[in-house]
Order: C-alpha cells, then sequence, then structure tokens
C-alpha cells in the first residue's frame, strides 16, 4: 500500500487553477498526480519519473481520471529543459515529494529495504549504472565514512566504514542482509538495537547512489526560474540535509540581495523572486504518522512567486 505523505496539505499549498500547468516532479505512484488531475479541466500535468515500473503503475491510474497529463521518463534534474522541448516555459506550480516510495521499498528486488533481504541495489532509475553493490565494494574507508556521516548522520560511521573495508579484500558484500551484518558486527547489538544505524547507512548509500542532494540544489533554482506570478513550489522533505538545502535556498530567494541591502532603490534584478507561504515547515498529524510511520520525518515548505 503506497500512501502520499501531507497529501492534503501539499495539494491546498499549491493553490491549483484548473486551467493552470502543474508539473510532479516526483510521480512515484501517482498519489499527488492524481489529486492534482482531478483538478484540472483545461490544464495539464506534467509529471516526471525515472522509473519504469512507477510510469507504467502510474499511467493506468492517470488515464482512468482523464487526459490531461504527459509523463516524462526522466530524472527532474532535467526538468526545464524536458519542459522546453515540449514548447513550455512557465508552469502555475510545482511538487517535491522526496522520500522513497513504499512499493519501492517493499519490493526487496529494489534493494532499498533493510528489512528484506535483496540484492543490493538501491537505484531510482535502473538504467543507471551505479548500484549500492559498487558503493559498498569500491569506495575507500574514507569515501564510506564521508556518505554515512554526511548523509546519514551516523556517529559510528567510521567504525562500520573501517569493517566494510576489511570485508572489500575478502569477499564482496552483495546483499543488504549481508550489509546489514556488517554494520550490526561493527556497532554491537545494545547500540544496533537501540540506535538503528542501519536505516542511516541505507539512506546515505540510497542518496550518494542517486547523488539525490546535488539534483535537488539544481532543480529547484530552476523551478523557481519556471513559476508564474503566484506559481507555487511544494517541497516535502524526509532528511534533514534535504530540508536544509530546501530551507537555504527558498530564504535566499525570499530576500533582498545582499549587494544592494540598504540602497533606496533596489534594481529588479536583486528583489526577491519568492515569498514563503510558511515560515515553518508543516508536518505531520499524531494521526498521519499513526496510519503512516513513514510520514514521521517528513516537513513541508512552500513558496509563492511574487
Amino acid at each position: 500500500m503506497h500512501y502520499s505523505v501531507l497529501l492534503n496539505e501539499s495539494i491546498e499549498g499549491l493553490n491549483i487553477k484548473e486551467d493552470g500547468l502543474y508539473v510532479d516532479c516526483t510521480l512515484g505512484y501517482a498519489g499527488h498526480s492524481s489529486e492534482i488531475l482531478k483538478r484540472l479541466k483545461m490544464g495539464k500535468l506534467f509529471a516526471f519519473d525515472s522509473d519504469s515500473e512507477a510510469i507504467t503503475y502510474s499511467n493506468q491510474k492517470l488515464k482512468n481520471i482523464n487526459s490531461n497529463y504527459e509523463i516524462i521518463h526522466s530524472n527532474f534534474v532535467n526538468l526545464k529543459k524536458e519542459l522546453e522541448k515540449r514548447n513550455i516555459f512557465k508552469v502555475d506550480g510545482i511538487l517535491f515529494d522526496l522520500g522513497v516510495s513504499s512499493p519501492q521499498i517493499d519490493d526487496s528486488k529494489r534493494g532499498f529495504s533493510f528489512m528484506k533481504d535483496g540484492p543490493l541495489d538501491m537505484r531510482m532509475n535502473k538504467d543507471c549504472s551505479k548500484n549500492a553493490k559498487d558503493v559498498v565494494n569500491s569506495y575507500s574507508k574514507e569515501e564510506l565514512a564521508n556518505i554515512f556521516f554526511t548523509y546519514g548522520e551516523e556517529k559510528m560511521s567510521n567504525i562500520i566504514a573501517k569493517n566494510i573495508a576489511e570485508k572489500q579484500s575478502t569477499k564482496e558484500i552483495a546483499t543488504t542482509k549481508e550489509l546489514v551484518d556488517v554494520i550490526r558486527k561493527s556497532v554491537g547489538a545494545k547500540y544496533f538495537n537501540k540506535e538503528h544505524p542501519e536505516r542511516r547507512i541505507f539512506q546515505a548509500i540510497r542518496i550518494e547512489v542517486n547523488n539525490e542532494l546535488k539534483v535537488l540544489e539544481s532543480a529547484l533554482n530552476d523551478a523557481i526560474d519556471l513559476l508564474n506570478e503566484r506559481g507555487r513550489i511544494v517541497v516535502i522533505t524526509f532528511h534533514s540535509k534535504e530540508d536544509k538545502i530546501v530551507k537555504h535556498i527558498f530564504k535566499k530567494q525570499s530576500e533582498v540581495n545582499e549587494l544592494v541591502k540598504g540602497l533606496p532603490e533596489i534594481p529588479n534584478e536583486y528583489k526577491p523572486k519568492i515569498k514563503l507561504i510558511n515560515k515553518k515547515p508543516i508536518i505531520p498529524s499524531d494521526y498521519e504518522i499513526k496510519e503512516n510511520s513513514r510520514s514521521k520525518s517528513a516537513k513541508l515548505r512552500i513558496i509563492e512567486r511574487i
């Protein structure tokens, strides 16, 4: 079962006009896209995803609503380029839901889950050459420790990286279970059972494999440029590093440029491009967290183009 996190709040945040142009940068299993499409009479939805399984499923789902959509088989880093190919230069709303969808996690063959044994994969786009097995078996101890600490904020990063690197010379770590075993042995049963470092390590490897943070930064700046006046961007993050990037970009673009602060007349190119709709992130209700524990770390930020 796939739950779309903060569904009502994000759809409300988009402030959808029935004749507007909207982009779902993270189609997944079409939870958000379905709700956007239901509200479009004359408008159109463009939905991005690099996961062909998700696209096949979502196409069937969206077809049953109406035909005012196009699915683009591409990562949202290509947002601007792909829309320009279709002669779309401005849109009224853009949504990013940066979580991994439940079907991806639940399918052991995809290698996202530390709870099910499967091949170490973790690619959102199965056509990409680098997968989790490559990262785990070919990165140096220093590279691994850096990824685990930077993307996973795991305080036992060094010892876990050291043990993985030692294992590299004797036997390839090929499955999720094998990786979890190395993590458990590295930190000891007490820390493992209490702190669940495997969650953070798997998250860190997934971010590295899919280059998620660099992609987000680039796409978010493009998204702001694509907005019509009063157009909105809605972003749902699940990780403090993602949220930090979103918060930083939104803050920077909603303030007068430092270079000209204090001037009596601010030139247009230095004026804020956006305004924050919510200063503090919106978080899931207790009821939603109870229904779907994976929503616990979600944060929703909304901006509007000035």
